[in-house]
C-alpha cells in the first residue's frame, strides 16, 4: 500500500508517487531552512536551520549562537517519516504565512539555548540563480534557493542570559541535490573538492533596500555562480541589476578568515565596504561537513537524538576555517550603512588572496 503521510492529503504532488517516495534516487536529495538573527547591539549572532533528506530517511535541525568567545549549540536528529513534520526534538519551524512570516522555536532543555522568535520579511522572497556543478561527470550540486531579509521578534535564552529580540536577519530555503549524510566512496574523485575555490554569499540589509551578492569562483578565475541584485523594500519598485562584481578581500594572515572586503560594481557605480563584526564558525558542531560524527542527513539511530555543545572560538578556529564561516557584518556605501551576513569559504588553493594550497592559510594580510 506504500506509505501514506499527511502531505498526501494536499494537492502538492508533482508525480504519481506518494510524497514519501521521491521520483529521484540520488541519495543527496535535500530540502532545508536556514536562518540568521542579530540585534542592534551586535552582541550575538544566531544561526539555525532544519533539513529533510528524503532518500536518507532522516531529518535534523540545529541552532548555533555566537555570544562572546563561545558558540552555544543545540542539535537534534531523527528518522524522517512525514514531510509535513517540520520539527526535530526541541526545534521546530512553523510557516505562519508562506513566503512572508515564519516562527522558529527551540524548546527549553538541559542545554544552553532556548528560543521562540517570529520572522517577517521586508522584501518579497527572491529566487536566487540556480546552482549546478558537476565533478567528474557526477552532479554534486543542483539546487534552487529563495532568500529574504526581514525582522525578528521574540525571546532568546543563551548561556543563562535572556535576550528580548527586536532585531534583523535573513533566511533562505534551498532544495535539490548537494552532498549530505555519511561520506560516499571517493573513487575517481579522491582528493577533489566538491566546491573548489572561493565562496561568497553576502545578503545585506539597509534602511530601505537589500542587496544580494553571490560569487563562486575557482582558482582559475572561472565563476560558476553569480548574483548582484538590489531589492527595494517598496515592493512596487523594480529590482536593480548591479552588474558584474569586482571583489577585494583582506584575509587574516595565516588563516582563511576574511576580515573585510570591498565589492565594486563598475556598471552601476556602486562600491560597498564590508567589515566582519562577529564570525560564527558554523562548520563545527552544526552538521556542515567537518565533524565526522554529525553531518546534515547523517543517521543517528532509530530514536530522536538531541545534543548540546559549548565551543570555545579560539579553540575551534584553526579547524573550522576550512569550512564555511558566517560573519555578522557591517556594509556601507554612498551614505548607506547596513548589516547582514558575510558568508565566506576558501576550499583548496585560492592564490588571489595568498592561499597557495589546500592546507595553509593566507601568506599575506
Amino acid at each position: 500500500m506504500g506509505e501514506l503521510t499527511s502531505y498526501d492529503d494536499f494537492p502538492v504532488h508533482q508525480t504519481p508517487e506518494l510524497i514519501a517516495h521521491s521520483p529521484f534516487s540520488d541519495r543527496n536529495l535535500y530540502d532545508r531552512y536556514y536562518f540568521n538573527m542579530y540585534d542592534d547591539s551586535k552582541e550575538f549572532f544566531a544561526i539555525f536551520g532544519l533539513g529533510q533528506y528524503p532518500n536518507l530517511a532522516t531529518t535534523d535541525a540545529f541552532i548555533d549562537v555566537r555570544l562572546g568567545n563561545e558558540q552555544h549549540i543545540v542539535r537534534s536528529s531523527k528518522p524522517l517519516v512525514d514531510r509535513m513534520d517540520t520539527s526535530v526534538g526541541p526545534i521546530r519551524v512553523e510557516v505562519i504565512k508562506p513566503l512572508e512570516m515564519l516562527r522558529v522555536i527551540v524548546e527549553p532543555t538541559e542545554h544552553s539555548v532556548a528560543m521562540d522568535v517570529v520572522f517577517e520579511g521586508n522584501i518579497a522572497a527572491v529566487l536566487e540563480p540556480r546552482q549546478t556543478l558537476r565533478l567528474k561527470n557526477k552532479l554534486v550540486f543542483d539546487t534552487n534557493r529563495l532568500a529574504q531579509t526581514g525582522r525578528w521578534t521574540g525571546m532568546l535564552s543563551v548561556g543563562g542570559k535572556d535576550i528580548q529580540i527586536d532585531g534583523s536577519g535573513n533566511r533562505d530555503r534551498s532544495w535539490g541535490i548537494r552532498p549530505v549524510g555519511e561520506p560516499e566512496p571517493a573513487g575517481i574523485r579522491e582528493g577533489m573538492m566538491v566546491l573548489p575555490g572561493m565562496w561568497n554569499y553576502f545578503p545585506m540589509q539597509f534602511e530601505d533596500h537589500s542587496i544580494f551578492y553571490i560569487c563562486h569562483e575557482d582558482n582559475d578565475g572561472v565563476r560558476h555562480l553569480v548574483q548582484s541584485e538590489r531589492i527595494w523594500h517598496d515592493r512596487t519598485r523594480p529590482h536593480d541589476d548591479l552588474g558584474p562584481a569586482v571583489w577585494s578581500h583582506d584575509v587574516e594572515e595565516g588563516f582563511r578568515v576574511v576580515r573585510s572586503s570591498t565589492l565594486t560594481f563598475p556598471d552601476s557605480g556602486v562600491e560597498i565596504e564590508c567589515k566582519s563584526v562577529l564570525p560564527n564558525f558554523i562548520s563545527l558542531g552544526t552538521g556542515y561537513g567537518i565533524d565526522s560524527d554529525w553531518r546534515h542527513g547523517m543517521y543517528q539511530g532509530p530514536e530522536t537524538v538531541t545534543q548540546g555543545l559549548v565551543l570555545n572560538v579560539d579553540e575551534i578556529k584553526g579547524l573550522a576555517q576550512y569550512g564555511i564561516i558566517d560573519h555578522l557584518a557591517e556594509f556601507s556605501y554612498d551614505g548607506h550603512t547596513g548589516h547582514g551576513l558575510l558568508e565566506q569559504g576558501f576550499f583548496g588553493p585560492f592564490t588571489k588572496v595568498g592561499i597557495m594550497d589546500g592546507v595553509n592559510g593566507a601568506t599575506r594580510s
